[in-house]
């Protein structure tokens, strides 16, 4: 019952949220890019509660209690693909950003390349909408599992009541209803993913007793190469882990809050604050698998029988053992802000290709901004539902799914067909719009290329079902955009 409450006034916060944004809201600039008028605070923890999600409350977590200490590298590849976006990016961005007063990512691409066609605009939209309603799903999916676990609710249940409170308050309140709320969110789960592990590690007794208990388990669960000891396939494991931070560089979900920011002065402590956040939070969430398989299992058990499939319920299992009943109930509301944040990001981004890029931009250019604001409510709610059935089909379809690898395919999609595209447009000069449009197909056509046809190639399969489908992806999408501007000319003099 203490559980229930601490989620239900998490949930009447986030609603109240949508209605004091809803209030501020005046145009299309508000509903999708908060009027441009950011403080850095907001910007950095609404990027980086977006860029989390339920992967790494649910996913890494059980990836801790999975592989141990080899979960690390994916602390550094965030780490990285953070520090680079802000650091590298974000100021040249931000300034082209301002000068084409752009409000969305394909406004940027079609004017930084002076794409008079509208196809460039017409392959970001669609690849928006397709990849960020996948990645919703896996969402969605996370909040019927975490309404499950933690409050042993029906599983679809949980994905009814998330799913109508998230469409509440990012229905009516648009971008500003959404970096508000993932402020609130974001310090929730900063405070959890770094309090929990302390907790379990007084507990313990401190790292040395957790480590004498991890290597009765499994020796390997201490080492960077995880449980299967160092190999070929093991270094090839720990590059595609590391890479996952490649997404950061570019990806529209992160970089609109780029687009939002009220003052580039701000970048320096933005960046500060986004890079100590992915540093602490997601060391955090390792640390939380790794002691919760310290303190949930026996040497001799099977990871699944204990802690379910790869690790995913070591969270809610440690919240059971070391918490009290009112400090568990916050814990609800910490794995919902990880998930519902990067839905209702996901969702005004999402419906912000749908209607201004592709319908005003392309179909309506006539239509007023005025009108856009009720369209893209619609917009998001549809895409919402839509993302709700898929959610519900894959749950039906494939029962032992993890929460992990489902999230990491939309991910994938978004950063091989966005990131190339954009790191391009900042730093190579020959950069044009063919280029672009052959970078972003080629992306978009290779995820699910190597997702789920390279590895059954004969010889190379293992190597590309090991190494995942987001680095060579991303590789494919770089040269073609760089051999076809080199093949068709330099870019137009508007860049």
């Amino acid at each position: 019952m203490i559980r229930l409450v601490a989620v239900l006034l998490y949930l009447a916060v986030l609603v109240g949220i949508g209605v004091v944004a809803s209030r501020r809201m005046h145009d299309v600039k508000d509903y999708f890019a908060a009027g441009k008028g950011l403080g850095y605070w907001a910007a950095a923890f609404s990027a980086r509660a977006t860029g989390e999600s339920a992967w790494l409350l649910i996913g890494l977590t059980g990836m801790g209690a999975a592989v141990g200490a080899k979960a690390f590298w994916v602390v550094l590849g965030e780490v990285l693909g953070v520090a680079g976006a802000w650091l590298l990016l974000c100021r040249p961005f931000k300034r082209l950003t301002d000068r084409y007063e752009s409000i969305t990512v394909p406004d940027y691409l079609e004017d930084r390349f002076g794409d008079t066609s509208k196809l460039l605009r017409i392959i970001s939209a669609g690849a928006l909408v397709i990849f960020v309603t996948i990645y919703v799903s896996a969402q969605i999916d996370a909040t019927g599992k975490a309404f499950e676990d933690f409050l042993g609710w029906n599983y679809f249940v949980g994905i009814g009541v998330g799913f109508a409170v998230v469409m509440a308050y990012s229905v009516a309140g648009g971008f500003l209803a959404v970096a508000w709320s993932d402020v609130f969110q974001g310090t929730l789960m900063f405070l959890g993913l770094v309090g929990l592990p302390i907790v379990a590690l007084v507990t313990l007794g401190g790292f040395g007793p957790m480590a004498t208990r991890l290597e009765a388990i499994d020796p390997g669960l201490l080492s960077l190469a995880g449980p299967d000891g160092w190999s070929f396939a093991t270094v090839v494991s720990i590059v595609s882990l590391t890479l996952i931070g490649l997404g950061f560089l570019g990806s529209p979900q992160v970089f609109v809050r780029f687009i939002a920011l009220g003052d580039e002065d701000e970048i320096p402590k933005g960046a500060a604050v986004a890079i100590v956040f992915t540093l602490l939070a997601d060391a955090g969430a390792v640390l939380i698998g790794m002691t919760g398989r310290a303190l949930l299992s026996e040497p001799g058990q099977a990871l699944e029988a204990v802690l379910g499939e790869n690790g995913e319920d070591v969270l809610s299992g440690s919240v059971d053992l070391l918490l009290p009943a009112v400090v568990a109930g916050l814990f609800v509301a910490i794995v919902l802000s990880a998930i519902m944040s990067t839905v209702d990001s996901l969702l005004v981004l999402a419906a912000s290709a749908l209607v201004r890029d592709f319908y005003q931009k392309v179909r309506r250019p006539e239509l007023p901004d005025a009108a856009l604001v009720p369209a893209s409510r619609y917009a998001t709610l549809g895409l919402a539902a839509v993302a709700l059935v898929i959610a519900l089909v894959v749950a039906f379809v494939t029962p032992d799914r993890t929460v992990f690898w489902f999230v990491i395919f939309g991910w994938s999609g978004i950063s091989a067909t966005f990131c190339p595209t954009m790191i391009l447009s900042l730093f190579f000069s020959r950069m044009n719009a063919r280029g672009a449009i052959a970078a972003m197909v080629t992306g978009f056509v290779c995820v699910p290329l190597f997702k789920f046809a390279a590895p059954r190639l004969p010889e190379v399969g293992e190597f590309f079902g090991t190494l995942g489908e987001l680095p060579p992806a991303f590789a494919a999408s770089l040269v073609a955009g760089v051999v076809v501007s080199l093949a068709t000319g330099r870019r137009s003099s508007s860049a």
